[in-house]
């Protein structure tokens, strides 16, 4: 046949494998021109070639072609055929005394005539022949079968299965000649070959084959003894080994007890001096067993089978016997992953080491299934491995599973395949490179994978523990709702145990119940008391099997997450769930002992401190003492060196401890401690940082909480305040510590430089701590699937972090020296400054006062901080005898406390009132003054008031959390209480004027009332001087959907020269970039356009620019870049000025900003953090000493009106926040004559056209919705 009929050939047979099944006929059908002799002989041959590779199911598919289409061909045998076939093979055994070489291409000429009739004309043949012939003849024809019987087993084409029958059913015909009286020596010589065949066989059932194969070497021994036949006695002893190694009736460990006797029996004959090689190979198998053995102890099986392999290899050295040496050089490495003796990180550099040099024999082109297998058990190692970097470690398992995937392929190794997929999802799962929700998404479609193949029908124990990796990966899962993350997790659970129950897996049972106890625990969907019901009768369940004697470990770890569950507990009694929390937790120290276990010593003393704190039975005084006690032992372990995170837990607890008892200097000091020790933490996080640490501030809010609650139990006011701004700053700290912002000015490169380097330098080892902080605490491996920290990590020491702390003071002194001169605002975006009473007093001047607003969790207390008396009292803290009730403090503070009524009051205010704005807008702008009447009673601003005094004519607000959403400026003061100040302070008595008929706050400050972020933003802006306000820089309605913009910036822009302003559609992100030294040198920068506040992710909250729209949407979206609006609107955030961009951008000469747009202002309302994150503090950050922003979305109209008439203000030489009140009063008390006269004549058309509904008397925009959403923040 020509190549291009071969290669037609071959096309069509990888069609027939590659099809579903049952659609074999048809493809056949469609190509009959190739279906003839030839092609039959290449289906057989690559069968054959199939076979070489054990890839059996599609070897027997093609040998079932190759049949059916000798049928098709005419070619079906008769029984003639196979007679003759059969006297030419005797005849070819008879002349060539059996060689192979001349025997095996008579049987690759015939293999269509090899099967299972063969075997039966060859036994009908044989019994013939031995019934007409003479017993000399007969003994002659019984040689020449056996012969051919041998031949047959070891033939390595055609049907192996039919192989073997045809060789059992001719040694058994022999066995009519070959009787053990006549013949004694052929008959065990028979009986042994008969014995291997049965251990070999395919068809029937293979414990019946294993049995047969026994009862025949049992046979073959009463003659084979060791004193009549030593060499064949020890051989029949070597395979009646391996035979009980595979045996399956009877008792496992039994079965491995007989193995290794007969294993030493035969190595009484094959000994290393007479029998080398039988030697060599008989310890080799010796070492399986012995490692596989049930009997004895564990830890001696192992290292005689390790010491078996080792005897094995003087032998089989990889000159003489290569392949041998890989094979043992394999089995050592098992032996060593099972090993109990020795460091286990040893022992796995010992299993690595053994594997590798596997390799340098098993090659992908010499040996593709064995290389493949070692690279599979290879990568297990790695996933194992305890030295080396944790992270490389896993990369390495990872690329050694894909390399052995390339060779077990889901076609030609399907169980292999699925193990290895199942595999790669443990290392996805505990993968520490690349983005951690991309790697569960990876473990979860590996898990998928491999349950195509391990089904619950065909592979029921392989399929239970392949869902319990999937139900751990869902778990873990960061993509998707967490909720619905979680439910799959605990039904995939539910589906493993329907295969893992008590009685036949009871220890993967155990660890199941466990999981899933994990997992109830924080179900977040369902009743949160039902959730840790589960959880606790699922950890019980658990304890059944996990008991202390068996599994010592196991069961401490169980106790601790039971007792975890009942401090959560909802159900039943408070008091009697934290007796059963403690009883756990005392349990668990029974094993988890301080010398052998520290790490864990200390967690559960941690958890044992907590409990006895919230203790309701016993003496509450003996059980803080037991809090302390405990917090204080698991201090011992965790240090703010070694354990930070712990060190920072625990402290928080004794803390706690202290407080209840009322111990408020020790409560003062370790909470102190604490927070030095979250600092220091968050000054570590690096640029791509863990979602946990990113939320770090969240999480700690309230231990700065507790710090003031313990200063103003002390009346230590200052440090109070102190604490708030350390609060309210580490947040914005935190989001800039994972941007590479530069410094701003003239720095040299050579510094600049520097800084990279160094900040690479702390990212690595920041990086590199990380990781062996989670190699320490990460989950067991998918060994056994269980989500418990590993031990043996634990018991490493922790990570060293002199290094991390000499780069950190590296950097502060790069700071310090080199650009702080240059740039003083730099230190602000890298660390948090801790900033002293005295500096905060200072912002006062000599006519401000600072309401600083903290929110506590049971009230909130407003800070008062005016400018220091002339004389200071006479005694450092006194409490006021007449009312307001304020608490005063050194240098003039004064602390303002509300009731828990008060508290519940706000709460319950902002919550109507935001649920209004998102619902209803009409409603909520038609009830916004009455609203903001009730705020100003809740906040008691009458009281607070009356502690400003008539020195201060300016005022600052410092609000928290989501008092930032509210115009506090625009708050009403009633004529009633207007009187009782005037009288009782001067506050009011200057600036109300009498002619208006109701006051707002606002009015009573002739010297402006304006924000702040926090007091050190506040600092960082007082201290710029922006002397020039001349040159403009605008963006101007760039979507070109806002009717008044164009006249307000054409308005605007007439005040300043040079003015730069980018309009319509040229107002683009690209020509925005471009911009540089303009904005740089600008003075004002004007945002009149769309704006909005992302409240999942504030760093990317922004101005709309031109072409920001996105039309149509593409999909899926990507949450790192499109935005879907409430209207159905996606944006494209790369079109869009982002809070990220921000951030990055000089505005060295700017005094103002002005965001003319939609909830410029907002913050995230939901988050527990001190510190709004927006754009206006990105402003403040990128160098503007003032910030215009809005609360609402607001009116086109108002707001050009009101931008125009603050700018003529401005210009005419008012300060911002003055101009801005200003301008807020004349609009609200305009009447539409006053605007008419007012507006620029080339505009008043268009103003009339927007007023025709209005009289002339009416005063159109004295609602605070108009005008009151504009804040001032910044320089005061």
């Amino acid at each position: 046949m020509n190549e291009q009929r071969l290669n037609a050939y071959l096309t069509l047979i990888n069609n027939l494998l590659a099809c579903p099944s049952g659609e074999e006929s048809q493809i056949l059908q469609d190509n009959q021109e190739l279906l003839d002799q030839d092609f039959l002989q290449v289906l057989l041959e690559e069968s054959q070639y199939l076979l070489q590779f054990r890839r059996l199911q599609e070897a027997e598919l093609l040998i079932n072609l190759a049949q059916q289409l000798s049928a098709f061909l005419g070619n079906t045998n008769s029984s003639k055929d196979y007679d003759n076939f059969l006297m030419e093979v005797v005849q070819a055994i008879l002349e060539s005394d059996g060689n192979p070489q001349i025997v095996y291409p008579l049987f690759q000429q015939n293999l269509d005539k090899i099967d299972e009739n063969l075997a039966y004309i060859l036994t009908k043949w044989v019994t013939a022949q031995f019934k007409e012939v003479p017993l000399e003849t007969a003994y002659d024809i019984a040689v020449i079968i056996v012969n051919f019987a041998n031949l047959i087993a070891q033939f390595p084409r055609g049907n192996r299965k039919n192989n073997l029958e045809i060789s059992i059913a001719a040694y058994q015909a022999t066995l009519e000649i070959y009787t053990r009286e006549a013949f004694p020596k052929d008959w065990a010589m028979t009986q042994n070959n008969l014995a291997i065949a049965y251990s070999d066989r395919i068809k029937g059932e293979k414990a019946d084959n294993i049995e047969r194969a026994i009862a025949a070497y049992n046979d073959a021994l009463e003659i084979r003894t060791r004193e009549a036949f030593p060499e064949d006695w020890a051989q029949t002893q070597y395979n009646m080994a391996l035979t009980y190694s595979n045996r399956i009736k009877g008792e496992k460990a039994e079965n491995l007890e007989q193995a290794i006797t007969f294993y030493q029996a035969a190595l009484e004959i094959f000994t290393r001096a007479a029998f080398p090689e039988q030697w060599a190979t008989t310890q080799n198998n010796l070492a399986i067993a012995y490692s596989d053995r049930i009997k004895g102890e564990k830890a001696d099986n192992i290292e005689q089978a390790i010491a078996a392999y080792q005897a094995a290899l003087k032998i089989r050295t990889r000159a003489a016997f290569p392949e041998d040496w890989a094979q043992t050089q394999h089995n050592l490495a098992i032996a060593y992953r099972k090993r109990i003796k020795g460091e286990k990180a040893d022992n796995i550099e010992q299993v690595i080491a053994a594997y590798q040099a596997a390799l340098k024999i098993r090659t992908r082109a010499a040996f593709p299934e064995d290389w493949a297998q070692t690279q599979h058990n290879l990568a297990v190692a790695y996933s194992n491995r305890i030295k080396g970097e944790k992270a490389d470690n896993i990369e390495q398992a990872i690329a050694f599973y894909q390399a052995a995937l390339e060779i077990k392929t889901r076609t030609a190794f399907p169980e292999d395949w699925a193990t290895t997929q199942n595999n790669l999802a443990v290392a996805y799962n505990n993968r520490i490179k690349g983005e951690k929700a991309e790697n569960l998404e990876q473990a979860i479609a590996a898990c998928q994978s491999a349950l195509e193949i391990f089904t619950r029908a065909a592979f029921p124990k392989d399929w239970a523990m392949t869902q319990n990796n999937l139900a751990n990966a869902y778990y873990d899962r960061i993509k998707g709702e967490k909720a619905e993350n979680i439910e799959q997790a605990i039904a995939v659970y539910q589906a493993a145990l329907e295969i893992y129950t008590r009685a036949a897996f009871p220890e993967q049972w155990a660890m199941t119940q466990s999981n899933l106890a994990i997992a109830y625990r924080n179900q977040i969907k369902g009743e949160k008391a039902e959730n840790i019901e589960g959880a606790i009768a699922a950890y019980q369940a658990a304890l059944e099997i996990r008991t202390r004697v068996a599994f010592p470990e196991d069961w401490a770890q169980t106790q601790n997450n039971l007792a975890n569950a009942y401090w959560d507990r909802i159900k039943g009694e408070k008091a009697e769930n934290i007796e059963g929390a403690i009883t756990a937790y005392q349990a668990a120290l029974k094993i988890y002992t301080r010398a052998a276990f520290p790490e864990y010593w200390a967690m559960t003393q941690n958890n044992l401190a907590a409990a006895y704190r919230d203790r309701i039975k016993g003496e509450k005084a003996e059980n803080i003492k037991q809090a302390i006690a405990s917090s204080q032992a698991a201090l011992e372990i965790y240090t703010r060196a070694a354990f930070p995170y712990n060190y920072l837990g625990t402290s928080c607890n004794l803390g706690l401890a202290y407080q209840a008892s009322q111990q408020w200097q020790l409560a003062y000091e370790t909470f102190d401690n604490a927070i030095e020790t979250l600092e220091e933490i968050r000054a570590g996080i690096v640029k791509g940082g863990d979602a946990d640490k990113q939320k770090l501030a969240e999480q700690w809010q309230f231990l700065y909480q507790l710090m003031v609650e313990v200063c103003i139990e002390l009346k230590n006011y200052t440090a109070a305040i102190e604490y708030v701004e350390r609060s309210k700053t580490r947040n914005l700290v935190e989001l800039l510590a994972t941007r590479d912002l530069y410094p701003k000015g003239d720095i040299p490169q050579t510094i600049l430089d520097e800084l990279d380097c160094l900040r690479r330098d702390i990212e690595t080892e920041q990086r590199r701590l990380e990781i062996e902080e989670r190699t320490r605490n990460r989950f067991g491996d998918g060994t056994t699937g269980e989500r418990s920290p590993n031990i043996a990590a634990l018991q490493t020491p922790p990570p060293d972090r002199t290094r991390l702390n000499q780069l950190r003071q590296e950097l502060d002194d790069l700071i310090t020296r080199d650009i702080t001169p240059i740039d003083r605002d730099f230190r602000l975006t890298q660390k948090v400054e801790p900033m002293p009473f005295s500096d905060i007093q200072g912002l006062t001047g000599d006519n401000t006062a600072i309401l600083e607003w903290y929110i506590l969790s049971d009230r909130f207390v407003v800070f008062i901080v005016t400018p220091p008396p002339l004389t200071p009292p006479d005694q450092g803290w006194e409490l006021e005898t007449s009312e307001p009730p304020f608490l005063r403090g050194a240098g003039g503070i004064k602390l303002w406390q509300s009731t828990p009524e008060d508290y519940n009051a706000l709460t319950a205010w902002a919550d109507d009132y935001l649920t209004a704005y998102r619902t209803d807008k009409k409603q909520w702008q038609n009830t916004l003054n009455s609203r903001l009447q009730r705020l100003g009673e809740i906040l008691h601003f009458d009281q607070l008031l009356k502690a400003v005094g008539e020195k201060c004519d300016s005022l600052v607000l410092i609000p928290n959390r989501f008092l930032h959403l509210f115009p506090l400026h625009a708050l009403p003061i009633s004529q009633d209480r207007l009187g009782e100040l005037t009288s009782s302070s001067g506050v009011g008595a200057r600036r109300a004027s009498p002619l208006q008929e109701s006051v707002i706050l606002m009015d009573l400050f002739s010297g402006g009332v304006s924000y702040a972020p926090s007091c050190q933003l506040l600092q960082t802006a007082k201290n710029r001087q922006r002397p020039d306000f001349s040159q403009l820089f605008a963006i101007q309605n760039p979507t070109k959907d806002l009717a008044y913009t164009d006249l307000e910036v054409n308005s605007i822009r007439t005040y300043f020269n040079p003015s730069h302003i980018l309009v319509h559609e040229k107002a683009k992100k690209s020509t925005f970039n471009e911009q540089q030294t303009t904005l740089k040198t600008a003075n004002c920068h004007h945002f009149s356009c769309h704006g909005y506040f992302n409240f999942e992710n504030p760093i990317l909250s922004a101005l709309l620019f031109a072409d920001c729209y996105l039309e149509p949407a593409p999909s899926p979206l990507d949450p790192s870049r499109h935005l879907r609006l409430e209207k159905g609107q996606t944006l494209d955030l790369s079109e869009c000025l982002t809070l990220g961009d921000v951030f990055t951008l000089d505005l060295r000469s700017c005094r103002l900003v002005t965001l003319s747009a939609c909830e410029t202002g907002l913050i995230d309302f939901q988050s527990n953090s001190d510190e709004y994150i927006g754009l206006p503090s990105g402003f403040l950050v990128a160098g503007s000493t003032n910030v215009v922003s809005s609360l609402w979305s607001v009116s086109d109209i108002s707001t050009a009106i009101l931008m125009i008439r603050f700018y003529q203000l401005l210009r005419a030489g008012e300060e911002v926040a003055i101009a801005l009140n200003h301008t807020q009063n004349w609009l609200r008390n305009a009447t539409k004559t006053d605007l008419l006269a007012w507006i620029d004549p080339g505009n008043k058309m268009q103003l009339r056209q927007s007023l025709k509904e209005i009289k002339d008397h009416e005063k159109p925009f004295a609602s605070p919705y108009y005008w009151a959403a504009f804040c001032a923040i910044g320089k005061i």
